[in-house]
């Protein structure tokens, strides 16, 4: 009876060791994976912003981009490029990345929608990785997401930064009009029939702005920063940041993609 007992505790033992050594290695195997398509994305991601040796600083943050189809063109906010565009200084655009000269490289705007705030810029250089875009739509809620940018702009240098999380909702978002001037026809129409947004579990800063959003299993784009929840006045963000986070669905970034082909 004793060896039977004996037996027993050293086969519990045995499973419970070969079941820890398989977990940790699960574990090891999905940090492993993460990590690579981290260092996969980060050489697509760039900065945007101005360069003018006449201001100080010469180089100027305005936000996020990635790289997409053949490396020649550039996904970004709509409002990443509104102030430059103010101030008219698209002479001056540039976009930055570790691999480009230190002053950057000049970008032009080829496509514009201004109602899901995004934009497309071309480069001639055809150095960089573009990322993959998500084709068909299956992104759900739980799934886990990844995006990678410049949260606050160039303190850490062209180093792009990673926060993880999840799809923590999908659901229709209407964007009211600022002001009764700029109502239309284009957005009387979305307001009755808004479209759906990412709202994601994790956090994000003005400057991440552009960033791609995407999925962990595939590695594809599904979505682009543009929002973040602030809970009162806007320069409490980077001290009070909520942790929750808007991105355009990768859709729009197809159509629009598409009117410039």
């Amino acid at each position: 009876m004793k060896q039977s007992r004996q037996i027993l505790v050293l086969t519990i033992f045995i499973c419970l060791f070969f079941s820890l050594s398989f977990a940790q290695t699960d574990f090891q195997r999905d940090d492993t994976e993460l990590a690579d398509l981290i260092q996969r994305s980060k050489k697509a991601i760039v900065a945007i912003g101005t360069f003018h040796f006449n201001t100080k600083p010469t180089v100027q943050f305005a936000g996020t981009g990635f790289l997409i189809g053949n490396g020649t063109r550039i996904v970004t906010n709509l409002h990443v490029i509104a102030a430059i565009k103010e101030k008219k200084r698209l002479f001056n655009l540039r976009v930055f990345h570790q691999d480009l000269p230190l002053k950057g490289i000049k970008a032009t705007i080829v496509a514009e929608d201004e109602f899901h705030d995004l934009a497309i810029l071309e480069i001639e250089e055809k150095n960089l990785p573009a990322l993959p875009l998500e084709k068909t739509r299956q992104v759900k809620e739980g799934h886990k997401i990844a995006f990678t940018g410049y949260p606050i702009g160039f303190i850490l240098g062209l180093n792009p930064t990673t926060h993880t999380g999840i799809i923590s909702a999908i659901a229709p978002i209407i964007l009211p009009s600022p002001t009764a001037r700029i109502i239309n026809g284009d957005l009387i129409k979305h307001l009755k029939d808004p479209f759906d947004i990412f709202q994601i579990d994790a956090t994000a800063y003005p400057g991440n702005s552009g960033s791609p959003v995407y999925s962990i299993a595939t590695g594809e784009v599904v979505g682009v920063i543009n929002m973040v929840f602030v809970k009162g006045k806007k320069e409490h963000i980077l001290q009070e940041p909520t942790g929750i986070t808007y991105a355009i669905p990768i859709k729009f970034v197809h159509e629009l993609n598409r009117s410039i082909q």
